[in-house]
C-alpha cells in the first residue's frame, strides 16, 4: 500500500457520474484520477458497469492501453481486455471491484497468479439493502397472490379469495453475511421467525443457527429459503433433489446467491411436481436464461435478469466505499472487503 508522496494513477474503467469522480479527485491531492467516458462503454441502465464494448479506432485503444499501462489503481476491471489485463497493467496494486461475486472470476482468469502484487477489493454490502428488499417483495408478493391480481386485472374478472401472511412463517437464509443479515432484519419486522446456516458463527443475527453440515436439519423447518451463498467449490449445486425434498410441501424458495448453488433441473422439477410451492429467481445456471427454459412459463415461479441487485444509488455506495479505501490505501490501512483469492470470497 501506498505511503509515499508520489503521485498515484487511478484509472476508473466503468461508467461513472461525474459528480462521483469529483469526489474521488478530491480524497487525495497525490491522487491522479482519469476518467475517459469517450473510451469505455456507455451504461444501458443506472449504474451499469459491463456494458457493451466502444468500437475505438486504433488511435483510441493505443491510448486507452496506455493508461492502463500507468495505472497503480483500477476502479472496476477491465472486462473488454480482461483476458489480457495482467499484461496491460503491469503497474497495477489494487483493483476495486463494482460486484460483490468476484472470486470465480478471478479464479477462472487466473489472476492471482498473473497479478501476484494486486490486492482485489469487493462491493460487498453494497448491495445488502436492494437484495433484501427484493426478497421481502418476492414473499408478500407470493404469499398475496400477486401473479393472480394481475392476471384476474388483465381479464376485468372480479373474484374474491384468500390470501395469507408472513407472521410466524420461519425463514431460511443459507449465508448470512452482510445480504443475510439484513433479510434477518427486514423479516423479524415481518413477525417472521428467522433461522440460518453459515460457515461462521452468527448466532445474534437468527434465532436458530446451524452449521452447513447440519443444513438438512434446518431445511424441514422452513417455509422460505433464501440462497445468499458465494458460489464456490463447497457450495456448487448445494440445493438438489434431496435438500429441495426435505423442504415442507408448498415451501418458497429464492435465489440471489449464484445460479449454481441449485441443481436446476432438480428445482425445476419440484416447481413442476408442486413440492415445491414457487421461487424467485434472479440468477440461473446459463445466463440470460434460455428461451426454452420451463421456468419461463411457470406462474408460480417470478424471474429477473440478475438485476435484483442493481440500484440507480449503486455509484453512490460503491464510490463511497471506494473513497474510504483510498483513503486507507494511501495511508497504508488494511483494505475493507479484500478478496481471500484461495476462498474465493
Amino acid at each position: 500500500m501506498n505511503k509515499s508522496t508520489d503521485k498515484v494513477n487511478v484509472l476508473i474503467t466503468s461508467y461513472l457520474e461525474p459528480e462521483h469522480v469529483e469526489r474521488i479527485r478530491q480524497v487525495d491531492a497525490r491522487l491522479e484520477v482519469i476518467y475517459r467516458p469517450d473510451l469505455i462503454p456507455s451504461p444501458r441502465y443506472a449504474a451499469d458497469h459491463t456494458g457493451p464494448a466502444k468500437d475505438l479506432s486504433d488511435k483510441q485503444e493505443i491510448e486507452w492501453r496506455k493508461l492502463l499501462n500507468e495505472a497503480e489503481i483500477l476502479f472496476d476491471f477491465d472486462f473488454q481486455r480482461k483476458e489480457i489485463l495482467p499484461e496491460l497493467a503491469p503497474n497495477l496494486r489494487w483493483i476495486q471491484a463494482t460486484s460483490a461475486g468476484i472470486g470465480q472470476f478471478v479464479n477462472r482468469l487466473n489472476y492471482a497468479e498473473r497479478m501476484p502484487e494486486v490486492i482485489f477489493t469487493m462491493a460487498s454490502g453494497v448491495h445488502a439493502r436492494p437484495l433484501a428488499e427484493y426478497v421481502i417483495m418476492s414473499m408478500i408478493m407470493h404469499y398475496k397472490g400477486f401473479m393472480r391480481i394481475i392476471e384476474d386485472k388483465r381479464n376485468h374478472r372480479w373474484e374474491r379469495y384468500a390470501g395469507t401472511d408472513l407472521e410466524n412463517r420461519t425463514i431460511g437464509l443459507v449465508g448470512l453475511g452482510r445480504i443475510g443479515s439484513q433479510v434477518a432484519i427486514f423479516a423479524r419486522a415481518l413477525g417472521m421467525k428467522v433461522i440460518g446456516t453459515n460457515s461462521k458463527l452468527v448466532e445474534n443475527i437468527v434465532d436458530e443457527f446451524y452449521d452447513p453440515a447440519s443444513l438438512k436439519d434446518m431445511l424441514p423447518k422452513c417455509d422460505v429459503l433464501v440462497l445468499t451463498v458465494p458460489h464456490i467449490p463447497e457450495t456448487e449445486k448445494m440445493i438438489g433433489k434431496i435438500e429441495l425434498d426435505l423442504l415442507p410441501n408448498d415451501a418458497f424458495l429464492i435465489n440471489i446467491a449464484r445460479g449454481m448453488v441449485v441443481d436446476e433441473d432438480a428445482l425445476i422439477e419440484a416447481l413442476k411436481s408442486g413440492m415445491l410451492g414457487g421461487a424467485a429467481l434472479d440468477v440461473f445456471a446459463e445466463e440470460p436464461l434460455p428461451e426454452a427454459s420451463p421456468l419461463w412459463d411457470m406462474p408460480n415461479v417470478l424471474i429477473s435478469p440478475h438485476s435484483t441487485s442493481t440500484s440507480d444509488r449503486e455509484n453512490l455506495r460503491i464510490t463511497d466505499l471506494f473513497v474510504d479505501n483510498l483513503q486507507r490505501y494511501l495511508s497504508g490501512q488494511q483494505l475493507r472487503n479484500v478478496l481471500n483469492v484461495k476462498l474465493m470470497y
